[in-house]
């Protein structure tokens, strides 16, 4: 039995989206506004025909589970138990597995490929002066600390650890199960490249994965890039620096959750070591759960924007539901923990002592957001207290903050309680979506939306596929487009009848997107008018890419000595000459 199958067969996409958004018949396809954004013209699209969704405006996309996983903040997991619940579904059936043991075996494989790499890495930094001056001189970290925290370096090679892995009998299928390699250039190569590495163990000391910072920034690359999800690792469940914490949270009796691996590192380092480190703002109820084994109490240290503010906001529910004692730290003037550690290390232990009750700090954020001296102020002031007031379980609790929002605002108490009880009465059409609208790069999207527009012309057109022989996976902004890349090349003439091939099926969503995307573009033009719109697609992804290799070239040249500059001059013509080809045959 195949649990994921069954849900699909008995629910709709258009049914459980339709839940959060309202959908509207477009042809074949349903249309709304997006979750995801701000947006006034409706772009979110839902096919039921591919059972797939995509959003133009923000350039989300994917299947029914994604789409439960983004508006409710779940993991693939807990999509999957909520989706099945919602189809009458029995998930006990689907839990035994006669491939227990085979899973307990790969599982032990990763841990010792995790492990192995983790070590490989501890060497490397001791072999990169560089690297090191980061971590001892920029970061201020001891080399005891180092060592407790199993820092390391990966070199800013292509296969280094790929082919020190593989000399150690890991195979290729191992490496890329637990998120070392990638695919995304032709052939197997390293994941993380060029980078401080920060290992991820669970509570007994194991690496499951890891956090990895840029040494040198690059434009247009992650800062951090981190393990992706595999069987050891779920971002979801994982709590950096447990292992080292554990003992000073039973005897503190609680512990300090903060947004970064460093501002965890930092201050254990200063001697406070009942902190550690969700995967930023992302707290789930499991994560609770692991820290409640330890003790209650459980105090956040989130920055004070829109993101941390969301994260509080949805912490509030669970803690109450988990009977945990949430509390907030106010770090002075905005700064990270970090930084304050940096500052003086007694002004970080003086602002876990402070701590503040998690509504009332809500509360006063709210009120510094909202114009208290304007009608929409008072309202935007109120929807957002009362919000989360009718998440509390006791009644005496809603009773005493309903109360306090009157005071503020001047309202009589019984008017503040009519609205309490219309929101507990759930007078809402939608459900509410959980996580809130994402700040979007919107140079990144365009770009991104620029590679996949290309895609889905050269997939649906095989003639106009010679637009693709110029680019290369650098130049390209995620792995599916990455793997379909490769795919196409190698399938220059085969016409494509709308049914996924085998060798796509790992991206089968993303093709279905292409499609839909081709429906709602191109659908009707003529050859000419396609030709000349993939030319003009595959000119701006070679110019950005040509744009963004020059600046880091650039700032590369500026601290270059001799031999160095001899090298990045080169590569800088070569470039030139690249974009010159290019246009020139156009």
């Amino acid at each position: 039995m195949d649990l994921k199958e069954d849900i699909k067969a008995r629910l709709n996409i258009e049914d459980v989206i339709g839940e959060y958004v309202q959908l509207n018949r477009a042809g074949r396809n349903f249309k709304g506004l997006s979750p995801f954004s701000h947006e006034k013209t409706a772009s979110f699209m839902v096919s039921p025909e591919k059972q797939i969704w995509h959003d133009f405006s923000s350039g989300k996309g994917g299947n029914i589970f994604s789409f439960v996983m983004d508006v409710e903040g779940l993991d693939f997991r807990e999509a999957l138990e909520f989706l099945a619940r919602k189809a009458g579904l029995d998930i006990s059936k689907y839990r035994s597995s006669p491939n227990a043991t085979s899973s307990s075996k790969i599982k032990n494989r990763l841990y010792e490929a995790n492990e192995l790499a983790a070590k490989y890495y501890q060497k490397s930094l001791t072999q990169n002066q560089e690297a090191l001056r980061y971590l001892i001189k920029s970061r201020g970290f001891s080399k005891q600390t180092i060592l407790d925290f199993r820092l390391g370096y990966a070199p800013n090679t292509g296969s280094a650890l790929t082919d020190f892995m593989k000399k150690r009998e890991f195979t290729s299928k191992e490496l890329s199960q637990s998120g070392l390699i990638t695919q995304r250039f032709r052939g197997d190569g390293d994941m993380f490249r060029g980078r401080i590495m920060i290992p991820l163990m669970d509570s007994q000391g194991r690496a499951l994965g890891f956090t990895a910072r840029l040494l040198k920034d690059e434009p247009n690359a992650p800062k951090y890039l981190n393990t992706p999800q595999t069987a050891l690792y779920d971002k979801s469940s994982h709590v950096y620096g447990l292992n080292l914490a554990k003992e000073s949270i039973r005897k503190e009796k609680f512990s300090v959750i903060v947004e970064g691996n460093l501002d965890v590192i930092a201050s254990h380092q200063a001697g406070v070591t009942n902190v550690v480190a969700t995967a930023g703002t992302a707290m789930t109820e499991n994560h609770l759960k692991e820290l409640g084994r330890f003790g209650t109490d459980i105090r956040l240290a989130f920055d004070r924007d829109d993101a941390g503010i969301a994260a509080t906001e949805r912490a509030i529910p669970i803690a109450e539901k988990l009977g945990v004692n949430l509390s907030i730290i106010d770090i002075p003037q905005g700064k990270d923990p970090d930084e304050l550690i940096r500052h003086d290390a007694k002004l970080w232990e003086q602002a876990i002592l402070a701590n503040q009750d998690v509504l009332d700090w809500l509360i006063s954020q709210y009120q510094i957001r909202a114009d208290l001296a304007t009608h929409a102020g008072r309202d935007t002031f109120k929807d957002a207290v009362l919000a989360s007031v009718k998440r509390l379980e006791s009644a005496g609790e809603q009773g005493f903050y309903a109360k306090k929002v009157a005071a503020i605002l001047g309202y009589s108490e019984e008017a503040v309680h009519d609205e309490l009880r219309l929101l507990k009465e759930g007078k809402k059409t939608y459900r509410t979506i959980h996580n809130q609208p994402e700040q979007i790069d919107k140079q990144r999207l365009e770009l991104k939306r620029v590679q996949d527009h290309l895609m889905a012309v050269c997939l649906l057109q095989p003639a106009l596929r010679f637009n693709l022989n110029s680019l290369t996976p650098e130049m390209l902004y995620d792995d599916e487009a990455i793997q379909l890349l490769s795919y196409l090349l190698g399938h220059g003439e085969l016409a494509f009848e709308g049914t996924v091939p085998d060798d796509l099926n790992e991206i089968s969503d993303y093709v279905k997107i292409l499609l839909l995307q081709y429906e709602q573009l191109y659908q009707g033009l003529g050859l000419l008018e396609l030709r000349n719109e993939a030319a003009r697609l595959q000119t701006r992804l070679v110019e950005e890419y040509v744009k963004t290799k020059k600046v880091g070239l650039s700032h590369a040249l500026r601290t270059a000595n001799e031999s160095q500059t001899e090298t990045l001059l080169l590569e800088v013509r070569e470039l030139d000459q690249l974009l010159k080809s290019h246009k020139g045959g156009r």
